[in-house]
């Protein structure tokens, strides 16, 4: 039997310490996914190494990841950001590389298509957001980008979410646009 480099247990070791913050979160909060427990969670995410890898990155950004949804019919547990803010490590980023592209100056580090293709996530589209703000509120100081239609993107537009005054607003905005208090909610289908 080959060793283990001190990477591979490190690595290991990391993925023992998410688990059981992704178990305590989903304990704590019940009201997101009732119905459903965390054994058959766990056991998928431990035949899917990349899926822990993403949640990791999710994790890391300031996402905090949990379960709110079982698609029945793939049978796929949904993980969503569900941090009360957007997730402060993916803030200041513009739409996708075209947009990124089409600026002169002041380019942000990275696009949000970007940076979920690299994470190994999705973004939210607005039926998404619109679930995931029945169990909130989220983004009541912030904003998130949401995965946009071609049709909308065609024309130089991208649209985004936040909850204010009592309800969920869905936006638009130049794709190439970035603030301080714009980011992206990732959604992981494991």
């Amino acid at each position: 039997m080959a060793k283990q480099s001190k990477s591979d247990q490190l690595l290991a070791s990391d993925s023992v310490s998410l688990l059981r913050i992704l178990e305590l979160r989903f304990n704590e909060n019940g009201h997101r996914h009732p119905k459903l427990k965390w054994g058959p969670i766990e056991k998928k995410l431990i035949a899917q190494p990349e899926s822990i890898r993403s949640l990791g990155q999710m994790e890391a950004t300031g996402g905090e990841p949990d379960v709110i949804a079982l698609n029945r019919s793939s049978g796929e547990f949904w993980f969503v950001d569900c941090a009360p803010e957007t997730p402060q490590g993916r803030r200041s980023i513009c739409y996708d590389r075209a947009a990124w592209e089409s600026r002169k100056e002041h380019k942000p580090k990275t696009s949000a298509t970007e940076l979920a293709a690299e994470m190994g996530v999705e973004l939210l589209d607005e039926s998404q957001y619109l679930q995931l703000q029945e169990l909130g509120p989220f983004d009541q100081k912030t904003s998130s980008w949401l995965w946009t239609p071609p049709s909308v993107r065609q024309l130089g537009g991208a649209l985004f979410g936040d909850y204010r005054f009592g309800r969920t607003f869905i936006y638009h905005n130049g794709a190439e646009s970035y603030y301080s208090v714009r980011g992206f909610r990732g959604l992981l289908k494991v």
